[in-house]
C-alpha cells in the first residue's frame, strides 16, 4: 500500500507555519530516539548479548514508547486524518495508508506485548517475538518520513487557516 504514496511525492516542501502541524512534526525526533533504542536491544538479542536481560529491558520500553504513541496517533487519526479526509477521502490513498502504517504498527506492538507477557521462551523465542518490535521500527521509521515531507506539508497548503487552528486546538486536548 506504501506505493499509493509514490503520486504525492514530487510535490515541493512546504513550511509548515500550522502551530498543530508543527507540533505534530515536532513530536516525531523523542519517538525516533524511542525506537532507536527499541530497535538497539533487538539487535542486541539477535546477536546473543544477554538476551533475557535485554528482553526484559524491551518489555519495559516497549510499554514507555506505547504510551508515547498512542496519543501522537490520537492526534493524527482522531483530528488530522479526518480534517485532511474531507478534501481527500479516506477510503483509499494518503489518509488510508497513513491509518494502514498506524494499525500494522500497532499490531506488532500489541502481538509483542501479548507473547512477551506469557510463559518464559527459549531464546530462539525471544528473538522471535523482537522481530515484531524491529517490524515496527521499520514500518514507523518510513511512516513519519512520510508524514514529514508529504502529508504534514500537503495539510498546510490544504487546510484554511480557521482548519489549523482548530485542529491546534483539538490536538490540545489529547493527552
Amino acid at each position: 500500500m506504501s506505493s499509493c504514496m509514490s503520486g504525492f511525492g514530487g510535490m515541493p516542501s512546504a513550511e509548515l507555519k500550522s502551530k498543530g502541524l508543527r507540533q505534530l512534526k515536532e513530536e516525531h525526533p523523542p519517538l525516533r530516539s524511542q525506537m532507536e533504542g527499541l530497535f538497539s536491544l533487538t539487535q542486541k538479542i539477535d546477536k546473543d548479548i544477554d538476551i533475557e536481560v535485554n528482553f526484559q529491558e524491551l518489555i519495559t520500553k516497549v510499554k514507555e514508547f506505547q504510551a508515547a504513541l498512542d496519543p501522537h496517533s490520537e492526534r493524527e487519526e482522531g483530528v488530522l486524518f479526518p480534517m485532511m479526509g474531507t478534501y481527500i477521502g479516506t477510503t483509499s490513498g494518503p489518509i488510508a495508508v497513513m491509518e494502514y502504517e498506524h494499525d500494522q504498527a500497532k499490531a506488532h506492538i500489541k502481538s509483542f506485548l501479548e507473547q512477551a507477557a506469557g510463559s518464559p521462551a527459549s531464546p530462539d523465542e525471544l528473538k522471535k517475538l523482537a522481530g515484531y518490535i524491529q517490524n515496527a521500527y521499520f514500518i514507523l521509521t518510513e511512516h513519519f518520513n512520510k508524514e514529514e515531507n508529504v502529508l504534514f506539508p500537503m495539510a498546510e497548503r490544504m487546510l484554511s487557516d480557521e482548519e489549523k487552528e482548530e485542529l491546534y486546538q483539538r490536538i490540545q486536548e489529547i493527552k
